[in-house]
């Protein structure tokens, strides 16, 4: 295959980074630069030693003319906020227009997609295309526009939610979106915004575990998992994940320590409950959640009622204890 000529015509039609690296219009920069280093390194000039001359060049011009600019406009997070802001204002012309058409099987189906399987769905449809994307040049083209036409579809499911970024350690929203991108009128508190962030933040990150999961990538879960914890350390559920992923990398101690904390947020929690058993992690008495007084059924545990004393010790250590007075 003769290689296309890269006029500015051509690479007109490139014009979503995102789209380019092949990466989530969530990741952050430790999934960009991941996948950076990845598709730099299959595109260098020392791993296309026995390919065509064709080929040699043509993964050449995109790593310097494409990719390289790619990466440069999304390592920063202003260079991110940027992107972001033109692709939603293309998404809010297309669909005013009435233009936002699919022509690839993913995004067709994302456009239908239950509400709650968006972010499921869409790393899923992301990681079949990228994974094809770059593993010969008839691909590029047809995968690059494919990956374009996703990332549209998935800001279009997402055009009533408040514009977030994600990043290693925590959330950063844009201040004048929502406001742009949904009728609705101001909300009552100032409360209620971020906390429906942090939580379709936290999803974010275990939608990708599930997926990491499922391709036996485990410590690429846990990673996942752990920073989904960060954003929402009281949630049961993120933790009985967590302790899961790390029972199947065979790591029992830290399995065990994210199973109890599960379990100490809700005493209810029955996967958690199911792989305490697994564990031998003795079942503690439920307790009350959040104002520290012991709420024992069978009388058992009568160890301090007040908040105080549990307060100081707090987490983990109050757990390890409670243990050890049960033994």
């Amino acid at each position: 295959m003769t290689s296309p000529a890269f006029s500015p015509d051509w690479l007109k039609q490139f014009s979503d980074p995102y789209a380019i690296l092949g990466v989530a219009v969530t990741a952050d920069e430790r999934r960009i630069a991941k996948r950076y280093r990845q598709v730099a390194k299959r595109l260098h000039p020392d791993q296309q030693i026995g390919a065509e001359e064709a080929a040699r060049e043509f993964a050449n011009s995109v790593l310097t003319r494409l990719v390289n600019p790619a990466y440069q406009r999304l390592k920063q997070d202003k260079g991110r906020a940027e992107v972001l802001a033109t692709l939603r204002f293309k998404v809010r012309r297309l669909t005013r227009e009435n233009k936002l058409t699919t022509q690839v099987a993913q995004a067709k189906q994302l456009l239908h997609v239950d509400e709650a399987e968006v972010d499921l769905f869409y790393e899923k449809a992301l990681t079949e295309l990228s994974d094809e994307q770059y593993s010969s040049t008839e691909n590029f083209a047809a995968q690059t526009d494919a990956i374009a036409e996703l990332n549209l579809v998935y800001l279009r499911r997402k055009m009533g939610d408040p514009v977030i970024r994600e990043k290693r350690t925590g959330l950063m929203s844009a201040t004048s979106q929502p406001a742009a991108s949904s009728p609705v009128a101001a909300q009552p508190t100032a409360a209620q915004p971020q906390e429906k962030t942090q939580v379709d933040y936290g999803q974010r990150h275990v939608a990708r575990a599930k997926t990491y999961i499922a391709s036996k990538a485990y410590a690429e879960a846990v990673q996942e998992l752990r920073d989904a914890v960060r954003i929402d350390p009281t949630n049961s559920n993120y933790h009985t994940m967590l302790g899961q992923a790390y029972l199947l990398q065979k790591m029992n101690g830290m399995a065990k320590v994210h199973i109890r904390q599960a379990l100490k947020l809700d005493a209810q929690n029955r996967i958690a409950q199911k792989y305490a058993k697994q564990l031998d992690i003795a079942m503690a008495t439920p307790t009350t959640a959040n104002n520290g007084h012991a709420a024992s059924t069978n009388g058992h545990d009568k160890r301090p009622a007040n908040s105080n004393g549990q307060g100081k010790k707090g987490g983990l250590f109050s757990m390890f204890s409670a243990k050890r007075v049960k033994k």
